[in-house]
């Protein structure tokens, strides 16, 4: 059969070659006609009402806002801004303040607009887009998507402008609900306990003092190697309620609702801004207890105590993991003997045998130093964290025993678009897409809309 199979001759015609139709099909066709006949009208129209809210804003001189007094009229230079359907414009007037230094122009100020940028809609679209792919593929996009032509680097304008934007918007909260005679949402309905899971993940960050620039022709010159040091932790925390884990399968449970908050590199930080969205929710009421959900890094343990009802709990998996690494050293690498050793283990602490397990240990007499110090590690560490430990009882109030919830935040908050292959961030531009992912993330994302653009220089 072998022999038959390799004698058998080739086709003498070659394989025919895949057809497309001639043309977008007729509806594709009708689609783009009507797109293209309305939109000029479209643009006329919003210009028709930029120009009547034009006419209703003409007042008297406003007040500078530095000193409070009139300022004086200057000019009405024409301005233009993109907007979806195409470039609108308006001569504003503008007025002065000579001794303060300042100037307004009304108008601007009450469409929220800014010459020469992309404005309104438009800029949170292109918005979105760079917070779910990278701008070049985002300027791709916007013009499959929305019929906007648009460079990487306008795409990557409109990110940094709104992400500072809602930076700023998160800090400033963060900032009040620190305040003690903030007041939050009312917590009449606060539940009776709420999981918070907080970690840290690394963020490859720049290290060029400046940017690189081409000389004529000339490529641009490589990237410098990241080496240790050039990284930034990025910390993330999910608040979830008890309640709100359902079983999905035996023994697999997954969330229903969760709310992310992330912070770079600050520990305080973090902890801060996880409190003032739990005002925002409502969720911390004087009975409600905290369950803090950690991977036993002491950043996380020393900033606790700042909820009095607590519960603090050791990430299950991160306790087997010390585990893991004594029995590799007694039993050697894809041991049996160690899988059987740290099943055991497993079993007992999920029972909350926690004390057991380190008799148990404190019994055994390792033969070499590597060893002794291996498990002298292993006691103290069980030892230090057994108070969070006792996962028998977190399981029986709903609470859980991992940090899966947290993990999974990490890879969708930061992994997903900040951790894609050759990324290095500046702080300025991590923090700003950050902030844009958990708009978009949390559900947020229509708070753009009432949010001013930041300007840059």
């Amino acid at each position: 059969m072998a022999q038959q199979r390799q004698s058998r001759p080739e086709p003498v015609e070659p394989p025919p070659r895949p057809r497309l139709a001639d043309q977008p099909s007729r509806f594709i066709l009708l689609e783009r006609e009507v797109e293209l006949e309305y939109r000029p009208r479209m643009l006329e129209a919003l210009q028709d009402k930029v120009n009547t809210v034009a006419e209703e804003a003409r007042t008297t001189a406003p007040g500078c806002p530095r000193c409070g007094q009139p300022m004086s009229y200057h000019d009405a230079r024409p301005v233009s801004w993109l907007a979806h359907w195409g470039r609108l414009h308006a001569s504003p007037a503008r007025y002065r303040c000579s001794p303060c230094k300042q100037e307004r122009r009304p108008l601007l100020d009450l469409l929220g607009v800014e010459p020469g940028r992309i404005c309104g809609s438009l800029a949170r679209r292109l918005g979105l887009l760079a917070a779910v792919a990278p701008f070049e593929l985002a300027a791709r996009l916007a013009q499959l998507l929305l019929g906007v032509p648009i460079s990487a680097m306008g795409v990557w304008r409109v990110a940094q402008r709104l992400g500072q934007a809602a930076a700023r918007y998160d800090e400033a909260l963060s900032q009040y609900h620190a305040d003690s005679r903030s007041e939050g949402i009312s917590v009449d309905n606060a539940p009776p306990a709420v999981i918070l899971g907080v970690d840290g993940c690394t963020l490859g960050m720049q290290v060029r003092t400046r940017r690189r620039g081409r000389t004529g022709a000339e490529s641009l010159p490589a990237l410098p190697v990241i080496e240790k040091g050039h990284f930034r932790e990025v910390k993330t925390g999910v608040l979830l309620l008890p309640s709100e884990r359902v079983e999905t399968s035996p023994g697999r449970r997954s969330v229903v609702r969760r709310f992310l908050v992330t912070c770079l590199g600050e520990a305080d930080g973090i902890f801060r801004r996880l409190y003032s969205q739990l005002r925002e929710l409502g969720w911390v009421g004087p009975h409600t207890v905290v369950v803090i959900v950690g991977d036993g890094a002491e950043w996380i343990w020393n900033r606790a105590p700042m909820f009095v009802h607590r519960c603090e709990i050791l990430d299950f998996w991160h306790a087997l993991e010390h585990a893991w690494a004594f029995a590799r050293l007694g039993y050697g690498q894809d041991s049996v003997q160690a899988d059987r050793w740290v099943r055991g283990i497993a079993e007992d602490l999920r029972a909350g045998k926690v004390q057991e397990v380190i008799a148990r240990l404190k019994r055994l007499r390792p033969k070499t130093e590597e060893l002794r110090e291996g498990l002298q590690s292993l006691i103290r560490y069980y030892s230090e964290n057994a108070a969070r430990m006792r996962y028998d009882e977190y399981l029986r109030l709903g609470y859980g025993i991992g940090s899966g919830a947290v993990e999974s935040a990490h890879k969708q908050v930061v992994h997903a678009r900040l951790r894609q292959a050759g990324m290095r961030w500046s702080e300025a531009g991590a923090r700003r897409l950050l902030a844009l992912r958990l708009l978009l993330l949390n559900d947020d994302w229509a708070l753009l809309d009432r949010l001013r653009m930041v300007s840059f220089a």
